[in-house]
C-alpha cells in the first residue's frame, strides 16, 4: 500500500500548500451547527474548517462565519469559506471552497470531485476533496467509491487529496488527509 496519496506537483502555491495543508478538516453543515464550537476545540491544532452553512440567509451566514472563524483561529485552524475567492477574501477566510473555481484573489482553493473526469477538471484547485469514499448520512443510498477506487483515483491527482464521505478516524487510518461532517461532530 502506498504511503501517501497527496503528491503535489508544481501549481500556483504548490510547495506552500502541500506543506501547510491541514491533515484533518471539519465541514460545517446545518446538522452539526449546535456542536461546531465544541468540535473545533477537540480538533488537533492546525486542522481546517470548511464553513458551508448554506441553510442560513446571507447576513446571518456571515455573522455565523465570523463567530466560528474566531473560534477556529484560537485553535490555530485554517478557515475556508464555501464561496468564491473574492467573497473569501472579503470575509477574511484563508481560502475558498466550491465546485467552480473562477479566477480571483490568491487564496487557498479547495474543490470536491467525485470522478476521474472531475479530478482532471480541478487543475486550478490547490487541493481536492475526493468523495464519497464511504456511504454518507447526507446521501443515503448513494454510491460510494470505496477505499480501493479512492486510492486509484487519488493516485491520479496532481494536487493534494482529502478523503471525504463517511469518514471517521478509524476509516482514515492509512489514507492521509481527510474531512468529515458527522465523523468529527460527536
Amino acid at each position: 500500500m502506498a504511503r501517501c496519496y497527496s503528491v503535489p506537483v508544481p501549481n500556483r502555491q504548490s510547495s506552500l500548500v502541500a506543506s501547510s495543508l491541514p491533515r484533518l478538516w471539519l465541514i460545517s453543515d446545518a446538522r452539526n451547527d449546535a456542536v461546531l464550537e465544541r468540535a473545533l476545540a477537540k480538533l488537533p491544532r492546525g486542522s481546517g474548517l470548511i464553513f458551508r452553512h448554506y441553510h442560513l440567509p446571507s447576513d446571518e451566514r456571515r455573522t455565523r462565519f465570523h463567530a466560528f472563524a474566531r473560534t477556529a483561529r484560537r485553535f490555530g485552524h485554517v478557515v475556508v469559506l464555501a464561496g468564491d475567492a473574492r467573497q473569501a477574501r472579503r470575509w477574511g477566510a484563508d481560502g475558498a471552497y466550491g465546485a467552480v473555481l473562477a479566477r480571483g484573489p490568491q487564496v487557498l482553493r479547495l474543490v470536491t470531485v467525485h470522478s476521474l473526469r472531475e479530478l482532471a477538471r480541478a487543475r486550478r484547485a490547490d487541493a481536492v476533496l475526493l468523495s464519497p469514499v464511504f456511504a454518507t448520512a447526507s446521501h443515503p443510498g448513494g454510491r460510494s467509491l470505496g477505499p480501493v477506487r479512492f486510492r486509484l483515483l487519488a493516485a491520479r491527482a496532481r494536487v493534494p487529496v482529502i478523503a471525504l464521505g463517511g469518514m471517521t478516524a478509524h476509516r482514515a487510518r492509512g489514507i492521509g488527509r481527510w474531512a468529515a461532517i458527522d465523523g468529527l461532530s460527536s
